[in-house]
């Protein structure tokens, strides 16, 4: 069984390296400043235009809103459904998170060898048999449990800010009733939410299911009778997330940083139209907005550079999921 979990997770993190290649590779290509991708970057353009987009006309100069080119285009839904991104990337980081976490608590405590497995230790040493051993399962190195609990504080990280973007959609923006978006680019926009906390968790998701799995099955043998009670210690489940190291600290800096700085510009942004009904744009004052023109974006990707961080940054599957915040 768990030869056939390994080779599963062996194959999810190609399939996701793959996905997020074919997503950006593209979006690359089209931005490069030669005439070759010029139709290319008018495609890309149009297909992840949203918002209050001006461009010249080519036919009089004239300066036009995205909206009248989304007009003549076909396959477009309304901005509101960027609701479903965050109810789907909430529902799965969830999911993967809380799979996770769990495995960790079960199976990935505590960290560091202590006392108590003086015992373990001894027998070991002196080549003692393994039958009276505390831990009845595979043992786990120090930077395999470090890494998977390192894990879940970056999948909270995720948590914390899909549940943000989940809040701000409801409550902060209120988007114009012509307000539209090209199909791909909402297609684009669920592929992300889906990929990034499978991401975030694809190198020790499946060994988690498994181990979930593993308990499913002995209840479903043992039934709930038999069954040890379920005891939380809640000290537990938070004190290995505290000593992971500065490198999280550093991380849940930056990630703050970001987070703080794109909530208070999207509140900008929401106030700007506080009548739903209407369509004009106005420009946006205050904050990063001082500096840059799309300092939510800016923000955006300063936050998942603080995931990056919290990672330990040597996951090319996070790295590459990082590429495609910038797109």
């Amino acid at each position: 069984m768990e030869i056939h979990g390994l080779s599963v997770e062996l194959g999810l993190v190609p399939l996701l390296r793959l996905a997020w290649v074919a997503a950006t590779l593209p979006i690359l290509v089209a931005s490069l400043p030669l005439p070759p991708t010029g139709f290319a970057h008018r495609i890309v353009a149009r297909i992840g235009g949203r918002g209050k987009i001006v461009k010249p006309s080519a036919s009089n100069g004239n300066w036009i809103t995205e909206h009248h080119l989304l007009q003549n285009m076909k396959f477009t839904v309304p901005q509101r459904f960027f609701l479903h991104f965050y109810v789907v990337g909430v529902v799965l980081t969830t999911l993967v998170l809380l799979l996770i976490w769990f495995y960790a608590y079960k199976e990935m405590t505590p960290v560091f060898p202590d006392l108590l497995h003086y015992s373990t230790i001894t027998s070991q040493l002196t080549g003692g048999s393994h039958v009276f051993s505390i831990h009845k399962g595979p043992s786990h190195t120090v930077e395999h449990k470090h890494h998977v609990w390192q894990t879940v504080f970056v999948l909270l990280l995720m948590e914390i800010q899909l549940l943000r973007r989940l809040y701000e959609t409801i409550n902060v923006f209120h988007y114009g009733p012509s307000a539209q978006m090209h199909i791909f680019g909402y297609l684009a926009g669920l592929f992300f939410y889906i990929a990034a906390p499978l991401s975030l968790g694809s190198s020790c998701l499946l060994e988690a299911l498994n181990y979930a799995r593993g308990q499913i099955a002995e209840f479903i043998v043992k039934g709930r009778a038999r069954m040890p009670d379920i005891e939380v210690d809640w000290l537990g489940l938070l004190k290995p997330l505290l000593n992971l190291g500065w490198c999280q600290w550093v991380a849940a800096a930056i990630f703050s940083w970001g987070w703080l700085h794109q909530l208070h510009c999207h509140m900008i942004l929401g106030s700007l139209r506080e009548n739903k009904g209407a369509d004009e744009y106005v420009i946006p004052h205050g904050d990063w907005f001082r500096y840059v023109s799309c300092p939510h974006y800016l923000a955006e990707i300063v936050v998942y550079a603080g995931i990056l961080v919290a990672s330990g940054g040597f996951d090319i599957t996070v790295w590459l999921l990082f590429s495609f915040v910038p797109t």
